[in-house]
């Protein structure tokens, strides 16, 4: 997963806003109990960031895999 497409996937699956303030105040104990933006500050990989965030979020398993990708042009 690209950083983009990370990007991408916390605003679909959260809203911008939301996305945003979860990256910044929630702790995901799957990483250590750091934050998203701390792991990726780190050099956490976006994907694995983007599973721990649907985990402490209870996200379902069918909307946390292919996320952030772009519908292919036409």
């Amino acid at each position: 997963m690209k950083s983009s497409e990370f990007r991408l996937a916390v605003q679909e699956e959260f809203g911008d806003a939301y996305g945003r303030s979860l990256l910044r105040d929630l702790v995901l104990p799957d990483l250590g109990n750091v934050t998203g933006d701390e792991a990726l500050a780190a050099g956490t990989r976006p994907r694995d960031v983007w599973f721990a965030l649907c985990a402490a979020m209870d996200v379902p398993e069918n909307r946390r895999y292919g996320a952030g990708l772009r519908e292919p042009r036409r």
